[in-house]
């Protein structure tokens, strides 16, 4: 079963996903984000914290799925946090280009490489036996980005959010901690 969760920054998203995994006994989390500076360490020093010490961490943005099947054997539940910076993480991470000037077929190229690691976290959690939930920040609601790269970004983790959704058994919207069943 796949559950698929998105909200805003600071919708409470995370914590509706935490609440939920909680009803398991063995849990595996898989943090994509990676702690660049000061202020992410300490954030998830806190989310370790919130978490507590009874659930498996995964900590990576690509190669999901495989580390799932060899971390996540015992689990019954996985919870991925979040899509968004899985996706933001591969935008950039190795790679040396200008969003300013990338041609529309090169921004194409990275897109489809991140689909393939959508798809194979997706067709991990419909081949997994316990519940799969994936957390996504929300990102259409807001200003069009004036920048190449954001509008790129919102574009790229606005399809990814659109994909998981529709391959999900379960969708939620979280707005001021309070989530609303989409599907």
């Amino acid at each position: 079963m796949i559950t698929f969760i998105t909200g805003g920054g600071r919708s409470g998203k995370s914590l509706f996903a935490e609440d939920r995994a909680k009803r398991y006994k063995n849990k595996c989390y898989v943090a994509t984000a990676i702690a660049f500076d000061d202020e992410m360490k300490y954030r998830v020093k806190k989310h370790l914290e919130q978490r507590g010490s009874d659930w498996v961490t995964i900590e990576q943005y690509e190669g999901i799925a495989k580390a799932l099947h060899v971390k996540a054997k015992d689990a019954q539940v996985v919870l991925v946090d979040c899509l968004t910076n899985l996706v933001s993480n591969m935008m950039i991470m190795n790679r040396d280009v200008d969003w300013e000037t990338l041609s529309d077929e090169a921004v194409y190229e990275i897109e489809q490489e991140i689909l393939e690691e959508v798809n194979a976290l997706v067709l991990f959690g419909h081949e997994f036996a316990g519940e799969m939930i994936i957390v996504s920040n929300e990102v259409g609601m807001g200003l069009i980005p004036e920048y190449p790269l954001g509008r790129r970004f919102r574009d790229i983790a606005g399809r990814m959010n659109q994909h998981v959704a529709r391959a999900s058994d379960e969708a939620y919207l979280v707005v001021a901690g309070l989530p609303m069943k989409l599907k």
